[in-house]
């Protein structure tokens, strides 16, 4: 027997040493391929070689699905090193780095941390693993050049999503730039051998604990305690030193922590599987010849039959969507964003020119990024190759039918996704019922800076009587002086909202900083971004994450050109809910504050398709001078008209003069409405 078996293991180190051959030739192959331009995969070729392959196994002995099970294995094998190859992380390519630091949410020994390793295993770098307790923290790691990548678990195939996940994706700037697919095998650990009958309490995240509830009905006396990671729950059962106490881990984090596994494999179902996507700071370029994912989210217009309208696009250009997940958005209640991915790679022209369609019909849209695709095409043989075989267990290919590739000129533009290039049809953005864009004209207006709930509420109420659309307070306003009242902050902010609730009006404030943006979106309808911020590039990218239309006035001495470039930096950013506002600049005449250019309006309608509307506030030293100004907005052509309004405006400490009283703003709307 010793004789027999010393035998096999003879043989079993040829066929490593063959394996590891054909791995070097598959190397060169690969380095030939990308000089040359070849495809990754022949795989006629590939089904030429499995056909021979049978055949020479029958004469030997072996069974033909043998023969294909091993085949399949070593051509995934190969797929995966090529592809590994071409599929450059970006500057300073993992290939060539000693160290790679990838953020994961959990220490080592969680299935993030196992995910990492199967991920890089090609890439000859040791991990450098940064442990962080939430997935915000693990996105910030990258964003803040902590981490190189992050490690993020989306979905699991019995607990369903992971939206936390998600909801931290779509607040980030770091691209998707692959994934992973884990087979998760969840076991209950604890510090020595016990009846799990015994165990009073198990540590669990809560993923881990509904992937294993069915086991967990067994053990009733035991109370579920939920940790944030599956590592950590080993960790603490071995800290606490109890025998009664139990957790739900890897394998390898009992190993890691010199514990036992009381009972193996406890999910629900055994094929348990989670898959990971793998984030960077950039997005990066996938090779053409790799099978690729891309990532995205978009918010679609609140009307009936909106998603269906944005769905039929991958119909229309015959791209397969693999997955959609609906989530809230967060401060609209009853509205939903929708995760998707799809088969496809933005270099594809095909994939481009839908993402083109699909943008442009979003009131939200952001590309996480293109990706290889985690899963390797089998190569199997036709029916009419596997009739004359034994019982090979083939699964045949499905027969496809070439859909035509739309072709469509794609303009060039300096301004990406506000020029009309990108969209003829004019942008009309809906908020709480209320229109801006399109035929309409709306009216945006309140005080300069809110000063005590009273008087934001009376000037709610003036807003409402005289048929106005969007309330607005300055609740953070900046002044020339450092001295002048700054207004009441999130106090304000508090009185802005409720008077917004009390009359049904939709409500605007200004912002000044990136720290502010999360919360002030909590409170206001629309986000004011002034003319001192227009070129704050960080304030926009950040609103541009946001679900919030933006208001964005034109700067003080900016071109037409120069606004359009910062709406730009919103819009690339997934927020296609961008209001331009001309609200005069800076000149050599000092008999006006600002100088109003109107003409700025006709211009812009001709160049881009977001609403755009006046404010003549800034350009007046008098109150009085607004209302001829307002009523040449409305016959220019702009989409509405943004006015500054105050109860006593004598009495108020901020720009007393060129706020309007009631009387002068009722006066206003009534020459407005006369207009046609």
């Amino acid at each position: 027997m010793e004789d027999l078996r010393k035998k096999i293991s003879e043989l079993d180190y040829e066929i490593l040493n063959s394996l590891a051959k054909r791995r070097e030739l598959s190397r060169e192959v690969i380095e030939r391929k990308d000089k040359t331009g070849l495809p990754l995969r022949d795989k006629n070729r590939e089904k030429e070689l499995l056909q021979k392959l049978i055949e020479e196994g029958k004469i030997l002995g072996l069974e033909p699905t043998y023969i294909t099970k091993i085949f399949q294995t070593i051509i995934e094998d190969s797929v995966r090193l090529q592809q590994t190859y071409l599929h450059k992380l970006g500057d300073g390519d993992t290939l060539e780095k000693n160290e790679v630091r990838v953020a994961i949410q959990g220490i080592i020994g969680s299935f993030s941390s196992l995910a990492a390793r199967r991920f890089f295993s090609n890439r000859g770098s040791e991990l450098i693993f940064v442990s962080k307790m939430s997935f915000d923290e693990v996105v910030k790691a990258v964003e803040e050049q902590e981490a190189d990548f992050a490690m993020l678990p989306v979905e699991n195939t019995n607990s369903g999503n992971i939206n936390d996940v998600y909801d931290a994706l779509v607040k980030s700037s770091v691209s998707i730039i692959g994934e992973e697919k884990l087979r998760v095998k969840q076991n209950l650990i604890g510090i020595s051998e016990i009846d799990p009958i015994s165990i009073t309490k198990i540590y669990a995240h809560p993923q881990a604990a509904a992937q294993c509830s069915k086991f967990l009905e067994t053990i009733p006396n035991a109370v579920i305690e939920h940790v944030s990671d599956t590592a950590l729950s080993v960790q603490k059962i071995k800290e606490e030193g109890n025998p009664k106490y139990a957790a739900i881990a890897s394998e390898q984090a009992a190993e890691s922590f010199g514990v036992v596994v009381l009972k193996e494999d406890i999910s629900n179902r055994t094929e348990n599987y989670t898959r990971f996507l793998i984030a960077a700071r950039k997005p990066v370029a996938v090779d053409e010849r790799i099978p690729a994912k891309t990532s995205l989210v978009i918010a679609t217009a609140q009307k009936p039959g909106a998603l269906v309208e944005a769905l039929m696009f991958f119909n229309k250009y015959g791209i397969n969507m693999t997955k959609i997940q609906s989530r809230p958005i967060p401060g609209n209640p009853w509205e939903e964003m929708f995760y998707i991915d799809f088969e496809g790679n933005v270099a594809d022209e095909k994939t481009a020119l839908m993402l083109d369609e699909l943008g442009r019909n979003s009131r939200y849209f952001k590309v996480f990024g293109s990706y290889p695709a985690n899963e390797i095409d089998k190569t199997v043989l036709p029916p009419t190759d596997v009739s004359s075989l034994p019982e090979t267990g083939f699964i045949p290919e499905e027969e496809t039918v070439a859909l035509p590739v739309i072709s469509v000129k794609r303009e060039g533009s300096a301004h990406r996704f506000a020029g009309r290039e990108y969209k003829s049809d004019d942008t009309i953005i809906e908020v709480k019922g209320v229109q801006i864009g399109g035929g309409s004209f709306t009216i945006i207006g309140g005080p300069g800076s809110v000063e005590s709930k009273e008087q934001i509420l009376n000037c709610a109420k003036e807003l409402k009587k005289q048929n106005g659309h969007i309330l607005f307070g300055g609740c953070f306003e900046p002044k020339t002086s450092p001295y002048a009242q700054t207004g009441l902050g999130y106090e304000g902010l508090s009185y802005l909202q409720e008077a917004g609730m009390v009359y049904e009006l939709p409500v605007a404030t200004e912002i000044f900083s990136v720290n502010q943006v999360e919360q002030v979106a909590q409170y206001a309808d629309i986000l004011h971004i002034g003319a001192v911020n227009m070129q704050n590039f960080p304030l926009l990218i950040e609103v541009g994450k946001t679900h919030r239309p933006v208001l964005l006035k034109r700067g003080l001495m900016a071109s037409i050109d120069e606004l359009l470039n910062a709406a730009e930096y919103i819009l690339a950013q997934g927020n296609r809910q961008v209001i331009l506002c001309e609200r005069g600049v800076r000149t050599s005449d000092g008999t006006t504050r600002n100088t109003l250019d109107l003409s700025a309006i006709p211009i812009l309608k001709e160049l881009t398709h977001l609403p755009v509307i006046v404010d003549p506030t800034h350009a007046v030293t008098e109150a009085e001078k607004i209302i001829p100004l307002a009523k040449a907005t409305k016959v220019v052509g702009a989409n509405g008209v943004f006015v500054e309004f105050h109860p006593e405006p004598l009495n108020t400490h901020s720009d007393s003069k060129r706020q309007m009283s009631f009387k002068q703003f009722g006066k206003m709307m009534k020459e407005l409405n006369r207009l046609h």
